[in-house]
Parts: C-alpha cells; structure tokens; sequence
C-alpha cells in the first residue's frame, strides 16, 4: 500500500482488480476544499489511458511488477520463448502480449519482459532497430528527389515505408513505435 502522495511515473496500481500504470500526476492545492491529486492512468493490459483524481493521502493498492531483461530465443506456434540473462530462466510470452513489437524483433534481442505474479505484462523494446532489407520495388530514375515513399520487406517479414533510393539488402533503422524509417544504419 502507498499514499497518494507517494506516486510516481511509472508506478504500477492495482485497482478494482486491474493493473494501472502512473502515466502523468499532479498535486493539486486548491484555495477552498481539500488538496487532491489529478493522475492519468494507463491500464497495463489493455492500454487504455484514463483520468482518475483521488484525495490527497488516500491509501492505494501498489503492484508488484518485475522487470528484467531477457532474450528473445525463438517463436513456438504463436507464443514468443524469451531467457532471463541472469538465471537463464525460460518462459513463453503469447503473441497478443507482445503485440506490434514482434514485427521488430530479431533472434538474440535484448528486451524488458515485466511480469506480475508469473504472468507476463507486456515487452519493452529499444526504441529503434536496425533491420536488413529483403525485398524492395527498384526506385525508378528520376523519382529520387521527389521524396516519395515505397514498400519494403525486412528480415522479420514487416514492411515498413522507405524513401526510393533505399535497395535490397541495405540495413535501415526503423522507429519500433510506430513503424517509421528512420534513416540507414
């Protein structure tokens, strides 16, 4: 349990038996009535965000969330096998809690897994990778200064939108928040 008055960024809560991650908070000390505290959550599971005031002090329920870093090893039918670098631990992580990021993710990654309880939450990656690219459309002479995009495939079957002069088996750096290229590597 923690005071309202001890939250944080980042901060997990568990409230009416869901886990909500600290997104945004602010004392709040009004010139008449009690202080109170404006927080923006987001639900770990779900990603929902939400805005939820509570009175200053009040007592909340805190989650204990592990995060630790692990590699990505291997894709069994649709869950993902990651290993704890420090016991060399395995556990299976389902494709929907990986979600997008499996778009991104190579062999030998490095990435934060946070679970609660044994349960796997979500999966942290590096904000950008560096991806090879496999197939790609040649760009046509004369289109390279119009700044015009096209397809490409990389190596974990994504397409991702790459300026024209990028080629077949160039490495790019792609943003794995949204998908974005990012230049070459």
């Amino acid at each position: 349990m923690a005071s309202t008055n001890d939250l944080k960024n980042g901060l997990v809560l568990n409230l009416d038996k869901e886990l909500w991650s600290v997104v945004e908070f602010q004392h709040v000390k009004p010139g008449k009535g009690p202080a109170f505290v404006r927080t923006k959550l987001k639900s770990v599971l779900s990603g929902k965000v939400v805005d939820k005031t509570f009175n200053a002090g009040t007592k909340v329920e805190t989650a204990n969330v592990d995060k630790r870093t692990m590699q990505f090893l291997y894709k069994e039918g649709t869950d993902f096998v990651f290993m704890d670098l420090d016991t060399y631990e395995q556990i299976n992580v389902s494709g929907e809690t990986v979600g997008d990021n499996a778009n991104y993710l190579l062999p030998e990654a490095e990435v934060t897994v946070a679970t609660h309880e044994g349960v796997p939450l979500y999966v942290e990656m590096a904000t950008s990778v560096v991806l090879e690219v496999t197939y790609t459309e040649p760009g046509l002479q004369g289109d390279r200064s119009t700044g015009g995009t096209k397809p490409a495939t990389v190596e974990t079957q994504a397409t991702v939108q790459v300026p024209l002069f990028i080629t077949t088996g160039e490495k790019i750096k792609v943003d794995t928040r949204d998908g974005r290229y990012l230049g070459r590597a």
